[in-house]
């Protein structure tokens, strides 16, 4: 029998791999976009505004359809990809789903 233990970084301890991954489904963030659709890994958004982008001189412009997001944890934030912008985090009070 081995005992394989695994970091959890929600309770900052450490547990059994077995405890981990029955715990880990259950605790969720839900993710909703500015009219209240659920959001989930994979969705495509659009802009419901035009918004800066801090450390660019670019502005993405409402109607911008974003493909292939990922929930962070947080449920106020949601993390994707944009032509020549690495690393965008977008708010979800500014994105509708498609």
């Amino acid at each position: 029998m081995s005992d394989e233990y695994i970091y959890d970084e929600a309770t900052g301890e450490w547990v059994q791999a077995g405890e981990a991954t029955a715990a880990a489904p259950a605790e969720g963030v839900e993710v909703r976009d500015a009219v209240g659709n659920l959001l989930a890994d994979g969705d495509a958004v659009t802009l419901i505004k035009d918004l800066k982008v801090k450390g660019t001189s670019q502005t993405l412009k409402r109607g911008t359809a974003i493909k292939s997001i990922r929930l962070t944890g947080d449920p106020q934030e949601i993390d994707c990809r944009f032509d020549g912008i690495k690393g965008l985090v977008l708010r979800a009070e500014f994105v509708k789903k498609r």
